[in-house]
């Protein structure tokens, strides 16, 4: 049994009580019993508007479940959309407006770039995503796909040459596109020299060359003469060519270069929310932990690489000389943002005054702010944000006056920790179909601190599919992506955010690549989202990062966004596309598959997330290939699969034994993972099995499809079984 103190009117549990009395008020210039104090009236006030909203999401729910029942068969576009209407589901259209957000940092504003999420329990993830603000490129090439192992250019255990010369002439191409020199190509540069403050390629014959844009030289390290390293910006983005002839891969280069290094993850999102297991005290201690240790600087992470200890820290700032020979700075870290949970899930972490459980989105909003005031005030070795800003991201909001209960959250919050108003930034989520459609509203609501906007695939098609649950049985996973919705939804974010005055001020963002393992295939595709619009993306990894900001280098967002604010399109008709499956006459073995795919990716991810704690990760598919996956991509599969099993595609007993089937196969893909407990042991006694089938056959009930109250439920019970069984 937890132990609680007592505070404020509220019961926090002992370890998170010590925590913020120990290590987070000390410094934040806020005094503790005015803290507790203020924490419970904010708890006493806006609980009870927490409520009534996510009753408003069970009254919607229950109204569109019956109005498709009542028109099974007789469908009328224009009648559902008048429904809508009617019942406050479509909100009406609001006049044109700008967001005025101010204090926004550049990485936000101005700088088209990769955006990295990361899960905040895991301190070596955290500090490796903060730290790729700038990544090696050479090294990105050499050790992915994106250099194919044929003719010869095989990884191999040792350093391949042949390999090697593949990665520096994709080097080259990079710099003559982002780069290019006047009358010469990068590929015959024998040195690079700094004369008056611009920058000279010396070429074969001892001619010289200049940059076709001498702007975009920014600066150099070492002697004039002799840079150690030349530095460019292009499209907003720098990245370093690194000069050591006495390098190992130096010396086979003739211009001397050794790496390029590429600004890459230019934000971060620390992850509180999907792809974090936190559920309980203990849980919320190691993420909010992290985070203070991410904003006074000092998070160290110790682990073993090859044989021998490693100590991870934050990395310093980068240090230039301008090309007029002055010093200048660039940030050696990405900016970064934290993601809170949403509105629905409670925590037994603090208990209000009635001794229930608190909303864990208002006690993550009050802490990670309280603990990011650090950095505000200076409190370590590097500020965050150089305009003063926290930036906060709330996801699984429905519709604008949820977002508008954010706001309030933020004003008190603000009132609480003592900063100024407007200083808690919100990045809100495009992930729920009630946000999607209502979307300009939504941002109205936030327009003085705004600064981010995104769609996500996986969770907004779980919420598509769950919203019309009884609309029928839903096309088949994979073709979801061509759908018309899809289509609408992600052409209309783009488009909603530029209208409102997103440019030069806020991010909208596109969502995962998932599959880590192919980065060609990445390199191919995801160029995508810049020319979409979308000034930044997420990526998986580091190295994903470095990859994807070759795009940014070869697409200008802002002359894609100017392009795009001339479509002002109403995309709501598309959007409201329902993507039931209108004849669906599938065979027993299309069924199947589609079972078979959803059931082993559903127990891959609960396996680890119930057993282990482990919240995202990468996890092999029913082809092995490797996937990172989260709460998300668990919410589609669930709800497909409860849909199909609604509608009577497949029966319990098709589902029961697909799972019984895939859980053999992903036993036998953790096989080498000591701490891996079989499911297929013991159906009945696994946890994880058990958790697995209750998100399909209890999907219909989930609200809003979530998966957060069953894993929540589930790992509770698997931590108190590890207790008894140590």
């Amino acid at each position: 049994m937890a132990i609680y103190e007592k505070a404020g009117g509220l019961q926090v549990a002992q370890e998170l009580y010590e925590f913020v009395q120990n290590e987070v008020l000390p410094g934040a210039q806020v005094e503790s019993e005015a803290f507790w104090q203020g924490f419970g009236k904010l708890v006493e006030d806006l609980v009870p508007k927490n409520r009534e909203l996510l009753a408003v999401r069970n009254q919607f729910q229950e109204k569109l479940n019956q109005w498709h029942r009542d028109h099974s068969g007789t469908f009328n576009f224009e009648e559902y959309k008048a429904f809508l209407e009617e019942i406050g589901y479509l909100e009406p259209e609001v006049e044109d407006f700008q967001i005025r957000t101010a204090r926004v940092d550049e990485e936000v504003a101005l700088q088209a770039g990769p955006q990295l999420v990361v899960p905040v329990d895991n301190a070596r993830y955290a500090l490796n995503a903060a730290n790729a603000r700038w990544g090696s490129l050479y090294d990105a090439l050499y050790g992915t796909d994106v250099i194919p192992e044929k003719d010869g250019a095989e990884k191999g255990l040792r350093y391949n040459p042949v390999r090697g010369a593949k990665v520096i002439e994709f080097g080259r191409q990079f710099l003559d596109l982002a780069v290019p020199l006047d009358g010469a190509s990068h590929y015959e540069v024998v040195s690079y020299v700094v004369e008056e403050g611009a920058l000279k390629a010396g070429l074969e014959g001892g001619k010289k060359a200049s940059l076709k844009d001498p702007s975009k030289f920014a600066g150099y390290t070492g002697r004039a003469e002799e840079p150690e390293s030349v530095l460019f910006k292009n499209n907003g983005l720098h990245f370093e060519v690194q000069i050591d002839p006495s390098h190992a891969i130096g010396n086979t280069d003739k211009a001397g270069v050794k790496d390029i290094l590429v600004e890459a993850a230019v934000s971060t999102i620390m992850d509180c929310e999907d792809s974090v297991a936190a559920v309980d005290a203990e849980d919320k201690v190691r993420v909010y932990r992290n985070w203070l240790g991410l904003m006074r600087g000092d998070l160290k992470a110790t682990f073993k690489k090859d044989g021998r200890e490693v100590t991870r820290s934050l990395n310093p700032d980068r240090t230039y000389l301008s090309p007029a020979g002055e010093e200048v700075s660039l940030n050696g870290r990405s900016l970064m943002f934290i993601r809170n949970v949403g509105h629905l899930m409670t925590t037994p972490a603090i208990l209000d005054s009635e001794g229930q459980e608190i909303p864990e989105g208002i006690m993550d909003g009050v802490l990670t702010s309280l603990i990011a005031k650090h950095t505000l005030l200076g409190n370590g070795f590097y500020q965050n944000s150089k305009k003063g800003s926290i930036y906060i991201v709330k996801p699984k909001m429905h519709g604008s006056k949820e977002v508008a209960f954010a706001n309030e959250l933020f004003d008190r919050i603000e009132d609480l920790i003592g900063v100024s108003r407007n200083t808690l930034k919100i990045g809100v989520m495009d992930e729920e179909r009630r946000t999607t459609l209502n979307l300009k509203a939504c941002i109205r609501e936030v327009k003085d601190r705004i600064v981010f906007i995104n769609t996500g695939f996986l969770d907004r098609t779980g919420d598509e599919i769950h919203t019309s649950m009884e609309a029928g049985p839903m096309i088949r996973k994979n073709e979801m992506k061509s759908s018309a919705w899809l289509t609408g939804y992600e052409r209309s974010n783009v488009l909603t955010g530029l209208l409102v005055g997103f440019q030069g001020r806020a991010q909208v963002g596109k969502g995962m690549w998932a599959m880590p393992d192919m980065m060609a295939a990445m390199l191919e595709q995801k160029i995508g989202h810049p020319e979409s619009g979308a000034n930044t993306a997420w990526v998986p990894s580091p190295t994903a990062a470095v990859l994807h900001a070759l795009h940014y280098h070869q697409v200008n967002v802002k002359e894609v966004q100017d392009t795009v604010k001339a479509e002002a399109n109403n995309l709501r008709d598309e959007i409201l596309q329902i993507p039931v499956a209108e004849n669906p006459n599938w065979s027993r073995e299309e069924i199947q598959e589609e079972l078979d795919n959803n059931a082993q990716g559903i127990l891959g991810y609960v396996v680890r997330w119930v057993e282990q704690g482990v919240g995202c990760s990468k996890v092999p598919d029913i082809n092995n290939v490797g996937l990172m996956e989260d709460r998300a991509t668990l919410r589609i599969s669930s709800q497909h699969m409860a849909n199909w099993l609604h509608h009577g595609i497949c029966s319990k007993e098709q589902v029961l034994e697909t799972f019984k089937r895939m859980a053999k196969v992903v036993d036998k893909q953790n096989e080498h993972d000591s701490s891996y407990r079989p499911m297929s042991a013991d159906y009945e006694q696994s946890v994880a099995f058990q958790a697995a089938l209750d998100l399909v056959f209890k999907g219909y009930e989930q609200p809003s499809g979530y998966t957060e109250p069953i894993l929540h439920r589930r790992r509770q019970e698997a931590k108190a079984k590890s207790l008894v069984e140590n």
